[in-house]
């Protein structure tokens, strides 16, 4: 965790690294999805092989946070790369446990995740799972993304829960107080 207690917001050269050190398609895919459709951990390894539908991710309700409503995202072109080096073995869920039984453990992605963090030298910085989603949700606010927009792609019930989670930095702040025009 962060100073603020948030995950991580991820850096693009930090991106960079994490998938340079993930050496199988599975890990890519997993963090992958968490990074380009904003997933929460416990959402990516839920997914079954039939929520991607073409260059859609269908998120069914059962499998969010609030159970409340069935998610669409769009693919990106960089998601979907990823996702056709990985092969599941044709197992009900996209990323399944040991011996191709149930559903990947929500330890072992964070496992996953330690590993990679040791293996490039970022540990102890307070990158964890949901770093990728932060990371996501940050990167759609900076580029512009309308707040509505964001709440619908990440799930969040409120605008007010979503901007919790959105990183704002001194940079930014200070561009705002310089682009008052008075």
């Amino acid at each position: 965790m962060s100073t603020n207690g948030q995950a991580k917001v991820l850096t693009h050269d930090e991106i960079a690294r994490l998938f340079a050190a993930m050496d199988s398609p599975r890990d890519r895919a997993l963090f992958g999805l968490m990074l380009y459709c904003g997933l929460r951990v416990s959402e990516a390894i839920a997914l079954r092989l039939s929520d991607i539908k073409g260059d859609v991710l269908v998120l069914p309700a059962k499998a969010t946070k609030g159970k409340l409503a069935t998610r669409q995202i769009d693919i990106h072109p960089r998601l979907a790369a990823l996702l056709a080096t990985y092969d599941n073995g044709g197992a009900e869920y996209l990323f399944p446990g040991r011996h191709g039984r149930g559903r990947l453990a929500r330890s072992s992605a964070d496992w996953l995740l330690d590993q990679a963090l040791a293996y490039v030298g970022l540990e102890g910085l307070g990158i964890s799972t949901h770093s990728f989603r932060r990371t996501a949700l940050t990167n759609l606010s900076n580029a512009g993304v309308p707040l509505r927009v964001i709440q619908e792609i990440s799930g969040h019930r409120s605008l007010a829960s979503l901007q919790r989670y959105l990183e704002v930095s001194p940079e930014q702040k200070k561009k705002a107080i310089a682009a008052l025009g008075y």
